[in-house]
């Protein structure tokens, strides 16, 4: 039932006045139902409208929709999965990444993680890994390599400029006691980071927050990283909502929300930042070092030959430190949990198929003989078809879209019939 509110009743009943009156002042004149529909519709809402066309019955094979046939112009807010075949979770494995993207010149900037093998048909590109560092350090410098492209610094000064204020020089994260609850939030800046830049493909319109969760695990210990989306309020940037990384646990599965164990690590900063909006997920190396394993820590210097898979202050290189080695916590947490929103314009269209309607076929095997005769002599008097297919046509019958029925629906002379097409885009 419509509720029509304020004004707007004593209106519609003065328009329907003005008009049912000056039909009776004109001698003759006929009371047109056509017109009392078009003016109560005026002060109807989509959706809510009426027809004046109910009882139309068509002949041919289009039929001309009805005001209360469309629900148009709606939105849905649909989540799903992010990964390849909309699933929430994957296990990660590191080897799968390209060995041809890893040795190109891509490869001193960035590693692309794929669900399957790159040999495999099925191989899709989930993530890129990434290590920016605002000093340069863990990229040759251009004393050392003259060609080199201080990949890391760049790395750092893109993100900074997509993701932070104008004002903002350094990202920051929680600082406060060793593995506690509570800290102070931005009270630690962060001079590198590690970067898990989810496929664009994949994400689409932004992550959700508080369906995020990334198990880590290493030589110290297994940790499992959450926003906490839920117990903050929102912070806004330039990039859209931001939250932090903290320690603790999605509880899917459970009635419990999430809860969050620690929001800074071992060394008392925070694990990093999160950014559903640009599918952005930063980490603290100094902290998730301290928590998963030392081969994780920041690059205190540069190398010849030696880009973001960073080696170790006092050591030789190592091909499994760096952003290599957070591949493979990645891969020995086996379980990186994501989900995607997005909202999607809807349109509803109700197919409507009275009893007198649709009860005969164009298929060629509905008649036999030259003259036309039904192949089934029933048929005359009792047609019956299958209803399979719903095409939708524009005002110059060309075929916009095509709906099919999940299984043949019966049409006879004793039946009606309503399908409802849902157009998502």
């Amino acid at each position: 039932m419509a509720v029509i509110r304020d004004n707007r009743g004593a209106l519609l009943a003065s328009n329907l006045s003005q008009y049912l009156a000056g039909a009776a002042n004109t001698a003759g004149t006929p009371i047109d139902t056509n017109e009392l529909v078009r003016i109560m519709n005026n002060f109807l809402g989509q959706g809510e409208q009426i027809s004046g066309d109910l009882t139309t019955i068509t002949n041919g094979i289009y039929k001309k929709f009805g005001a209360i046939d469309k629900v148009t112009n709606r939105t849905e807010i649909v989540t799903s999965g992010i990964w390849s075949g909309d699933t929430g979770s994957l296990a990660v494995t590191s080897t799968h990444t390209s060995s041809a993207q890893i040795t190109s010149v891509s490869g001193k900037y960035y590693i692309d993680v794929y669900n399957a093998l790159t040999s495999s048909d099925s191989a899709e590109k989930q993530f890129s890994l990434t290590y920016g560092d605002v000093d340069g350090f863990g990229a040759p410098t251009l004393t050392q390599d003259d060609s080199s492209n201080l990949s890391t610094k760049a790395i750092y000064k893109q993100f900074r400029n997509i993701l932070l204020d104008r004002t903002d020089d350094l990202f920051s994260v929680y600082t406060g006691s060793a593995t506690g609850s509570s800290g102070t939030a931005g009270g630690h800046d962060i001079r590198n980071f590690y970067a898990i830049n989810i496929n664009r493909a994949r994400y689409k319109e932004r992550l959700d927050p508080g369906n995020f969760s990334l198990t880590l695990s290493g030589s110290i210990g297994t940790i499992t990283l959450i926003d906490d989306s839920g117990g903050t309020d929102e912070n806004v940037t330039t990039a859209g909502r931001v939250y932090n990384v903290v320690s603790g646990a999605l509880n899917i599965g459970s009635a419990a929300t999430a809860s969050i164990k620690n929001v800074v690590a071992l060394n008392g900063q925070g694990y990093g930042l999160f950014f559903p909006d640009m599918g952005v997920i930063l980490l603290n190396p100094a902290a998730i070092s301290s928590s998963v394993d030392i081969k994780l820590a920041p690059a205190y210097g540069s190398q010849v030959g030696v880009y973001h898979n960073i080696a170790l202050s006092g050591s030789t290189y190592s091909g499994n430190s760096g952003s290599v080695m957070l591949l493979r916590s990645i891969a020995g947490g086996a379980d990186f949990e994501a989900r995607r929103t997005e909202n999607v314009s809807t349109s509803h269209f109700f197919v409507r198929a009275n009893n007198r309607e649709f009860n005969f076929s164009n298929n060629p095997t509905f008649i036999s003989g030259s003259v036309g005769e039904f192949a089934v002599s029933s048929f005359e008097r009792d047609p019956r078809v299958y209803i399979t297919t719903v095409g939708l046509y524009d005002d110059a019958n060309e075929l916009l879209a095509v709906a099919k029925v999940s299984k043949p629906v019966e049409k006879s002379f004793d039946k009606e019939v309503a399908i409802k097409v849902k157009l998502d885009f």
